[in-house]
């Protein structure tokens, strides 16, 4: 188990480049951000959405992450998965710009704890400008990120956090990298062992048809929900809800360059640009699991 400071950067290579809910053995239900995991507890439920609202606010967010705000719904996703702020929660794989991470951080400063659990410390080229990037994001804002922990997850170090310690693990749009590395299960199975019985892993990513074979290493970007739902009940998982708040239905899934194709990686450049942007960015599940008790 690698550990570096909170202003020290990490980051694996990667590989690869609304709002129905459904929860497992019931019927399909409305679900928009004020409805929640927590009914019972609407004021705190409240309390969390104002605390993840100023952080969408805050002047450490640049003017091209907060436009992707309506592609990502930060606020009705974190409530979805039922974030708190006294929470320890793991981040798998921010990235070099940490666009969760600037959401996450400033919601957990005061009584929570943020892991973010980065590439492999060793990489090089491309993984290693993304380690420096995130690096220099941190150290940018000590008043805001501080108190984040930045550790490794990679297949040579799947141990980023002390074993069930987190009460929530999120990991955004990395399935596809896991499966074209061929490491899906060890992923799954780590991502568990960091929980606690009890805790949360709350998983967005591109969502293929699911009226098309799964290619096992998503060389598109794109994932059938089944496949997902059925890696994490391998790892002892159990499913408890879907949403479709990232939902796209204008995304067609077919695109020259798969998921790349679209925005904000515009993989084609100016052929076809307009059309792309037109389409937004990709349609994606939302999902909820647990650790049993």
């Amino acid at each position: 188990m690698k550990y570096v400071s909170a202003v020290s950067g990490a980051f694996a290579l990667a590989l690869g480049a609304g709002t129905a809910l459904t929860v497992a053995g019931t019927p399909t239900a409305q679900a928009h951000e004020h409805e929640v995991h927590d009914a019972h507890n609407p004021g705190e439920r409240g309390a969390v959405a104002a605390a993840i609202g100023a952080a969408m606010a805050g002047d450490h967010r640049s003017e091209a992450n907060r436009a992707r705000d309506r592609f990502r719904n930060p606020r009705a996703t974190l409530l979805f998965f039922g974030l708190k702020p006294d929470m320890t929660v793991m981040e798998i794989w921010p990235g070099g710009g940490g666009w969760y991470t600037e959401v996450l951080a400033p919601v957990l400063d005061e009584k929570g704890q943020l892991v973010a659990a980065n590439f492999d410390q060793e990489a090089e080229g491309f993984a290693a400008r993304a380690n420096a990037a995130f690096a220099a994001k941190l150290a940018e804002r000590p008043d805001i990120y501080d108190r984040v922990r930045v550790t490794e997850f990679s297949r040579d170090d799947l141990a980023p956090i002390e074993p069930g310690t987190a009460d929530m693990v999120l990991t955004f749009r990395n399935v596809h990298n896991w499966m074209a590395a061929g490491w899906l299960d060890e992923a799954m199975a780590a991502m568990y062992n960091s929980l606690r019985p009890g805790g949360v892993l709350g998983l967005v990513e591109h969502r293929a048809p699911d009226t098309e074979p799964q290619d096992p290493q998503a060389a598109s970007g794109y994932v059938r929900q089944d496949y997902v739902i059925a890696a994490a009940e391998r790892a002892g998982f159990r499913f408890a809800g879907a949403s479709e708040i990232n939902a796209n239905p204008r995304d067609t899934k077919d695109h020259p360059r798969g998921v790349w194709t679209l925005p904000p990686t515009l993989r084609l450049g100016e052929e076809r640009r307009n059309e792309f942007l037109a389409i937004g960015e990709s349609d994606r599940m939302t999902l909820r699991f647990v650790r049993p008790e």
